[in-house]
């Protein structure tokens, strides 16, 4: 079994080596790949041009994953992600033609620019790791990541991604604009570089990243921190904001990020901070707020941040 050092290590060689890309991010990038270690699905949203597609394809290059990029237009059909039947005239036929879901890592580029139709053919393979096409079904390659991109919904052509869409992506990351100094950055190695492309050196493949990830399972999570969770939770169904709370799936999502959090610190157990520091991008997306408090602005993040200063957690001391 691979042990918590060699996975922090393992881990800190993956980040590192997308920082000579990705200039900044460090917390997005840490959460990102803490879902990958918890076998999860990341969603980056925000504003066109902040670099998603960059730490997503970043994030793939350092991984060394089977790669496929599917960029997402009003137009794309279900069929052409999951794949399909087409007629073979040399055996008088019907072969099946895989689709870009057929690989270990899919980056769904501008994903809430295609039909909900569409972006419901991802739902059985993020949560089953199948496809099931024509009542024939599929297994998925392993490991098998979507790390996808969105832009908010206010902008002109995107579609609104269906609630049970949202609840199969583990983390929901928010990227912002960077401080003045790390755009500076982005701009000088642009120009140093000479090109536009840049490439990440791989660090892990698939193999290894499957027993990275079977470490993982072995942290412990003490009673009172997996309550923690469930409180954090359960809080957000009774909040007077909220019209429908986050799931049990949701208090998973915080047990699951969490003890990947803490194999990154070096860790074998799992501390209320490490729950708190990824609450925020597990809990937010999974919230259906009141009509009534859209005029006011309430986000399902100020909920949740809400939350964590008022659900009170175990004590606990870094080790």
């Amino acid at each position: 079994m691979t042990s918590v050092d060699t996975i922090a290590a393992d881990g800190k060689a993956v980040l590192d080596a997308v920082g000579t890309v990705v200039v900044g991010r460090q917390r997005s990038l840490r959460l990102a790949l803490a879902a990958i270690l918890a076998g999860g699905h990341v969603l980056f949203e925000d504003v066109p041009g902040l670099g998603k597609t960059l730490m997503a394809r970043s994030l793939a290059q350092a991984l060394r994953l089977d790669f496929k990029r599917l960029q997402c237009t009003p137009d794309l059909l279900p069929a052409d992600v999951t794949g399909s039947f087409l007629y073979n005239p040399g055996d008088r036929d019907f072969t099946f033609r895989p689709g870009p879901l057929f690989t270990g890592l899919l980056l769904a580029d501008e994903i809430n620019r295609t039909p909900p139709k569409t972006q419901s053919a991802l739902l059985e393979a993020m949560q089953e790791r199948q496809v099931t096409v024509e009542g024939r079904t599929f297994p998925l390659p392993r490991p098998f990541h979507v790390l996808a991109t969105a832009n908010p919904v206010e902008y002109e052509g995107t579609y609104p991604l269906p609630e049970a869409q949202l609840d199969r992506f583990l983390l929901r990351l928010d990227v912002g604009y960077p401080p003045a100094d790390e755009e500076v950055e982005v701009l000088r190695r642009r120009l140093a570089r000479q090109q536009e492309d840049a490439e990440v050196a791989p660090v892990l493949d698939a193999d290894r990243l499957l027993a990275l990830q079977r470490g993982v399972e072995t942290v412990s999570v003490d009673p009172d921190v997996l309550r923690y969770c469930v409180d954090l939770a359960s809080a957000t169904r009774s909040h007077p904001a909220v019209e429908v709370g986050a799931s049990p799936r949701g208090a998973l999502a915080l047990v699951l990020v969490s003890r990947a959090l803490a194999v990154l610190d070096g860790r074998d157990f799992v501390l209320p901070e490490d729950v708190k520091e990824c609450a925020v991008p597990a809990l937010a997306h999974r919230l259906t707020l009141r009509p009534e408090t859209w005029t006011s602005g309430t986000t399902g993040v100020e909920v949740v941040d809400g939350l964590l200063g008022g659900v009170p957690g175990p004590a606990s001391s870094r080790s």
